[in-house]
């Protein structure tokens, strides 16, 4: 199995095979794995496979007939393989191994590209907000399955709120022309400098603070308004709210799955392991994995102890990564492929931090696992 450490990544040592011989892949598991194949010279050939066994057999087949398949028995020397139980793992450790062996172009070589985040810059002085793959200095929301849905989540975003739409490097002034949407009174417009910097900072916290907290911050302010026109017999003032709180969460359903603000995407993802009656626990912190965890639900000799007091104890000694934006972004990347993907296998569980673990669901989520 691939353990991962914050940093760097480390991996066990790999089973080896010399293919002297032809039938050298007869001795593997036909199983799936992440395997390296060493030539004499130059850089190695990293695989992944469902069925390894066959894989080398017909990699390391001899012939000089043309074959569609890639044939190595002439250069290869050394094969290592790991063997995996699940696609998060296979993953995760061949990413590690492309950084270790292909530090250049490992990223091109995993077809890795980064997903689309809506986010929210704060290096202008008046700050908008863009959907991109590359987030710098600000509030970065996602990652989404697609960037259409993230052009979708934006615009609805930024219906609730009143910052600038447009892409100019601003220059305000009276005379600035301005647009349509600060004609509708969906912009402060402070390019017509009818706000100052204060004022329009002050709605961009407003934003930022929605997208950090995942639209609660919004939804409270709506449904305390709400209630407190109803209680006062204000029923059309009270009605206006609610559509406005209906307007939230429309935007708000728009969001995908793993979408939060990077900087907090916390959760647990619960796949097979290696290990009888166990489950393997990929911790996420800050957007970034961590070491994973292998948790047994069988007894331990013998004693009773609930697997949500064990859940504690193993949560608790789970300490937050701190990688580079570059690294969260490659680790985000990898999250999001796992889980958007068709080969989507496992459970995941999002939460807002290691002191809000929802172990109940947590427990449950082991016993589905279990069960595959």
């Amino acid at each position: 199995m691939g353990y991962l450490s914050p940093t760097p990544m480390t991996i066990p040592p790999p089973a080896v095979v010399e293919p002297a011989v032809a039938s050298a892949a007869d001795g593997v598991p036909d199983s799936p794995a992440v395997f390296l194949i060493h030539a004499a010279e130059g850089a190695p050939y990293l695989g992944r496979t469902a069925l390894l066994r066959r894989r080398l057999r017909r990699m390391l087949k001899a012939g000089s007939a043309p074959s569609r398949f890639l044939r190595l028995a002439e250069v290869a020397r050394r094969v290592e393989y790991w063997l995996t139980h699940s696609g998060l793992e296979a993953m995760l450790v061949q990413y590690e191994l492309a950084r270790r062996y292909f530090p250049d172009h490992y990223l091109s070589l995993l077809k890795l590209r980064p997903p689309a985040f809506v986010h929210l810059t704060l290096s202008n002085r008046f700050p908008r907000t863009m959907v991109t793959t590359r987030p710098g200095r600000g509030v970065t929301y996602g990652p989404f399955r697609t960037r259409t849905g993230a052009e979708q989540f934006e615009a609805r975003l930024l219906d609730l709120f009143q910052i600038r739409r447009c892409q100019e490097d601003l220059s305000p002034s009276p005379e600035h022309p301005g647009c349509i949407y600060g004609e509708m009174g969906m912009c402060l417009r402070p390019c017509q400098l009818v706000v100052g910097e204060e004022e329009y900072a002050s709605e961009v916290e407003r934003v930022a603070e929605f997208l950090r907290s995942g639209g609660q911050s919004l939804v409270q302010v709506i449904r305390n308004a709400r209630d407190r026109f109803s209680q006062e017999l204000r029923f059309e003032d009270a009605a206006r709210e609610h559509k406005r709180l209906e307007k939230v969460e429309a935007a708000l359903k728009l969001r995908d799955e793993l979408a939060a603000e990077c900087g907090r995407l916390c959760g647990v993802a619960v796949t097979r392991s290696a290990e009888p009656e166990s489950v393997c626990l990929w911790f996420v912190t800050g957007g970034c994995f961590t070491k994973p965890r292998v948790f047994s639900y069988a007894a331990a000799g013998g004693e009773s102890v609930s697997l949500d007091r064990r859940l504690r104890e193993m949560a608790a000694a789970v300490e937050a990564v701190k990688l580079s934006a570059q690294r969260r972004s490659e680790h985000l990347a990898l999250l999001a492929r796992w889980f958007y993907s068709s080969w989507w296998d496992g459970e995941w569980l999002a939460f807002d931090s290691l002191d809000q673990i929802p172990y109940r669901r947590l427990v449950r989520a082991i016993h589905r696992v279990a069960a595959l």
